[in-house]
């Protein structure tokens, strides 16, 4: 038999926590065909003594699907490693859409969208999005969650309230539509709208319903600074209430009132689970995270949307509102600039060429270089100018939380990065290094540099255990029959290259990266075969 790729030499890592072992492997027709010493031929071999062989990455939060039907190679995220991404999380999914979110679900799309670039939303349904995607291939595959504001938005609007019992029963279908459709679960982003104006109940009913197709619930909580622990409560109580796994999103620490709070919050996951609720977690290795620039603006702001909310940000009465809420907070409030200060916030990106070069600067720094009376002042000019379309990036964590989350055994990997690349079109602004430097950083400096994970634990925590937790069942280990996802790196060379100044960088000390059985990183070069697919879940029972 002739294969059509063999790996010689390689030290293999096969994703389940174990030692190392040298071996060669072979791979047929997309899949895992043959692992050992192989006397036989192929139409391509690849000489991987001296380095690494494990599964593709498998990156457990993931935001690359608002890209992928305009920027399929999703290079950024292939340098990496990355085979294998799940998207749809912090509640934002590209379906579903009714006529009572189409056009703030264009808007949207429309922000993020390169210069010259359209993109029409003529999809409603769940199933209509995955069809959409799979009329083309992509750099990696991509398992979806469905968001619960996009569930909310599609059910009831925009509006910051309780939905009625029929629009309630309505949000639910859509739900069950999406879980039949393929989706891996449902996620939530508490901290945005609509999904800040849901309560604890309506989140429990639809995880119910993720629950019964055998999905997982997946959340960015109501607060990772001050309110952390009651937020975290919240998403235990959802898990316990519908019986449905819960995954808490991007877990961190992020208020220094708090630094060392993560030994709490590992505890509570652990009693959790003694009680038989089902926790995990995933976290991105950094102590800042990224974001959209109106987040900065109290829930109340929002309500409507983000035209009701660019409306009130030209009304005085409104603005000093606002202005009194960042500076003397909101009970349950994620209030960032109030919480950490505006010279922790940075802003990543924008779309007038006449803001471009406040790009990497913080709010102090904008408010000097616009000569502004203050921060507040020139945050609310600048969303204004950017017609709400900009980010940010947020500097609020301690080290020690970072390593002590990360050494836990809930815990995997996640780059809570979208889609982009070092030049042309998709390269814009200043976006949080993680988008290019995720898994390298863990390789190169939490593994080789400063020993906190073993090599094995790692792997396991960016291929087998991501694929556990969300059901893909035939990815995420080297094993005979398993998709031939591979990723080959140098351990002794491997580093981001991407800094909060400089992101655009791909990593160094990655040699390969097949994806389902095509070589889509070759010698360090990406290749643009589109080999990856989108993935859905296959049901198969339900707990009705």
């Amino acid at each position: 038999m002739e294969y059509d790729i063999i790996i010689r030499n390689g030290r293999i890592i096969d994703g389940t926590g174990n030692p190392w072992y040298n071996a060669d492997l072979c791979l047929k027709d997309s899949r895992i065909v043959g692992i050992g010493k192989i006397n036989a031929d192929a139409r391509k071999e690849i000489d991987a003594s001296g380095l690494i062989v494990s599964p593709g990455f498998i990156d457990a939060h993931s935001h690359a699907d608002f890209n992928t039907l305009l920027y399929r190679e999703m290079e950024n995220l292939v340098h990496q490693g990355i085979t294998t991404v799940i998207a749809g999380q912090c509640g934002s999914s590209p379906a579903p859409v009714s006529e009572k979110n189409r056009e703030q679900a264009q808007k949207e799309i429309d922000a993020i969208l390169p210069e010259g670039m359209e993109l029409k939303i003529d999809w409603s349904t769940f199933d209509e999005y995955l069809l959409e995607e799979e009329k083309s291939g992509l750099g990696a595959n991509v398992a979806h969650l469905v968001g619960h504001g996009a569930i909310r938005g599609a059910g009831m609007g925009l509006d910051a309230r309780e939905p009625t019992t029929e629009e309630l029963e309505t949000m639910k279908k859509l739900t069950a539509e999406a879980m039949r459709a393929g989706a891996f679960g449902l996620s939530s982003g508490l901290i945005y709208p609509p999904g800040i104006y849901a309560g604890t109940d309506e989140l429990v009913e639809l995880a119910k319903v993720a629950s019964q197709y055998g999905g997982i619930y997946d959340s960015h909580i109501r607060g990772e600074g001050k309110t952390l622990i009651k937020a975290l409560e919240e998403a235990i109580l959802i898990g316990d209430k519908a019986n449905v796994p819960v995954q808490i999103s991007h877990h961190k620490v992020a208020s220094k009132s708090i630094w060392g709070k993560s030994k709490d919050t590992l505890q509570m996951f652990e009693d959790a689970r003694e009680r038989g609720i089902d926790v995990t977690v995933d976290q991105y290795p950094y102590k800042a995270g990224s974001t959209s620039l109106m987040t900065l603006l109290p829930p109340w702001a929002h309500d409507g949307g983000k035209d009701e909310a660019l409306k009130r940000l030209r009304d005085v009465e409104k603005r000093k509102r606002m202005r009194k809420d960042i500076e003397n907070g909101i009970s349950g409030w994620e209030n960032f600039a109030g919480e950490l200060g505006w010279k922790n916030v940075y802003v990543t990106s924008v779309n007038t060429e006449e803001n471009k070069p406040i790009e990497g600067m913080n709010i102090s720094e904008l408010k000097e270089y616009k000569n502004e009376e203050d921060e507040f002042t020139a945050l609310y000019k600048l969303l204004l100018e950017e017609e709400g379309s900009a980010g940010m990036v947020i500097f609020y964590g301690d080290e020690e939380d970072v390593r002590r989350i990360m050494k836990h055994p809930l815990h995997m990997v996640g780059t809570d990065a979208g889609s982009c690349t070092v030049e042309g079109p998709f390269c814009k602004g200043k976006p949080h290094p993680r988008h290019y430097g995720t898994y390298p950083r863990i390789l190169g400096t939490y593994v080789r540099e400063e020993k906190v994970l073993t090599l094995e634990e790692a792997i396991r925590k960016m291929t087998s255990f991501p694929a556990q937790r969300f059901g893909i069942k035939d990815r995420g280990l080297i094993r005979n029959g398993m998709w031939a996802d591979i990723a080959i790196f140098d351990i002794e060379e491997v580093a981001e290259r991407s800094t909060y100044q400089d992101p655009h960088q791909f990593p160094s000390g990655y040699h390969y990266v097949i994806v389902n059985g095509e070589v889509t990183l070759n010698e360090g070069r990406y290749k643009p075969v589109l080999a990856g697919k989108t993935l859905r879940k296959k049901i198969d029972f339900l707990n009705l």
